[in-house]
């Protein structure tokens, strides 16, 4: 697995580029809305393929965890889904994200 940098959006998005390039099934997640504290801003990027391996980051810790497991079922069903993440929702808790912020990742197939 790879270790989740924070690279830049750029690269992020040519690491997509070339893992599609090279046959791999790949999910796009990228951070469409924060409120309050949140580790990553509004257009991070994290970039999964169908084993699991991923580069990049929206959030740390288990949120990504959490992103990364979905993107999986993403990348099998071809369908987008958006992930919200945040301290009124229980599993805000669960995932890590008790600093007092909410989180929108929106997660597609890249085709």
């Amino acid at each position: 697995m790879q270790d989740g940098d924070s690279r830049s959006a750029p690269d992020i998005l040519a690491t997509t580029e070339a893992w599609k390039q090279a046959g791999r099934s790949v999910a796009l997640a990228t951070v469409i809305e924060t409120w309050g504290s949140a580790p990553r801003p509004v257009g991070s990027h994290l970039v999964i393929d169908s084993d699991g391996n991923f580069e990049g980051s929206v959030s740390g810790g288990c949120v990504e965890g959490a992103v990364v497991a979905e993107a999986v079922d993403v990348i099998d069903t071809g369908k987008p889904t958006t992930l919200e993440f945040g301290v009124a929702d229980e599993t805000a808790w669960r995932v890590g994200l008790s600093c007092g912020g909410r989180i929108l990742v929106y997660v597609e197939p890249v085709t």
